[in-house]
């Protein structure tokens, strides 16, 4: 006979939760709470906004009030009502429109033409060989530290004995192409075209006209369009260029025109001034917003490649 044991129910206990370690909650504490080095980040960041966007601020504040509000103490800070007021003075003053229409389409024409005709001797530079190519490189290089102030008065005399001061010609034709504009385009087709590609076009029979306007210009696309905004201001803002080669005030453009506004008001009058330069800067402000994200994606891609 065998005898039956029965062994006692095992109490089973369930496990015991485990405490967190103190480390991982300093962790989540540390990552929930913003740090120092953060915060100080953005206090800069800040004031670094502040200080670059104030004058834009204060011409807005200038243009929207009257020339009292601007001498007045403590200076005004709030934009005033007086904006159209100080405008119709601009448009009495000036022949703003006119002078604004020629800003326009010059704009165009020298962006246009600088963005060609870089893209195609950057293109060249980049994947091209001929003799002497890196030693003519070198020597356009050289033409970028030269001050601007050195070639006005010899290219004043080049216009003026071609004829064609009082004429657009001279803001056309000096910027049709700069060293900078080549410089940069030369490094976008470096970087931006394999050589294989060209190589698999030229045994597809694309001549060299078809493989830069099929392949290079494309490829260079964001190099364009970054050109295309630095040419862009630099030819709207130009003042002093213009001053010395136009004489004819049909011709003025809107730097030039804003600042015969100080003849026609006897003393400065900086509300009407301001009003017209507010005006002027718009089509630089819609641009921006317009190409933004293309503008920020290239200079982040530029400090990722370094």
């Amino acid at each position: 006979m065998s005898a039956l044991t029965t062994t006692p129910p095992v109490d089973v206990q369930p496990p015991a939760p485990q405490e967190k370690k103190p480390q991982s909650v300093q962790k989540i504490r540390r990552h929930s709470r913003p740090g120092v080095g953060r915060v100080s980040t953005h206090v800069i960041l800040i004031f670094g906004v502040i200080v670059f966007a104030f004058p834009f601020y204060w011409l807005v504040v200038m243009a929207t009030s009257s020339t009292s509000d601007m001498f007045s103490f403590p200076p005004r800070l709030i934009p005033g009502d007086q904006f159209f007021a100080n405008f119709a003075k601009v448009l009495e003053g000036s022949d703003f429109w006119h002078s604004f229409f020629n800003s326009v389409w010059l704009t165009i024409v020298v962006s246009g033409t600088q963005l060609f005709l870089a893209a195609l001797a950057g293109y060249v530079f980049a994947k091209r060989k001929f003799p002497g190519r890196n030693r003519l490189f070198a020597a356009l290089l050289i033409t970028l530290v030269l001050p601007t102030g050195v070639s006005l008065v010899p290219n004043y005399e080049i216009y003026s004995q071609l004829g064609w001061l009082n004429t657009f010609w001279p803001l056309i034709i000096p910027t049709a192409v700069t060293a900078f504009g080549v410089f940069w385009m030369r490094q976008s087709a470096s970087a931006a075209i394999p050589d294989e590609v060209i190589d698999a076009a030229g045994i597809d029979g694309a001549g060299f006209f078809r493989t830069f306007w099929s392949i290079g210009l494309p490829s260079m696309r964001p190099a364009l369009v970054g050109l295309g905004i630095f040419q862009v201001m630099w030819t709207w803002n130009d003042y002093l260029w213009p001053l010395l080669v136009l004489g004819d005030p049909s011709q003025f453009t809107l730097p030039i025109a804003i600042q015969q506004l100080n003849g026609n008001y006897g003393s400065v009058d900086y509300s009407v001034v301001m009003a017209g330069t507010l005006v002027a800067t718009i089509p630089l402000i819609a641009l921006f917003l317009f190409l933004r994200r293309t503008i920020l994606e290239n200079v982040a891609g530029g400090a990722v490649k370094g």
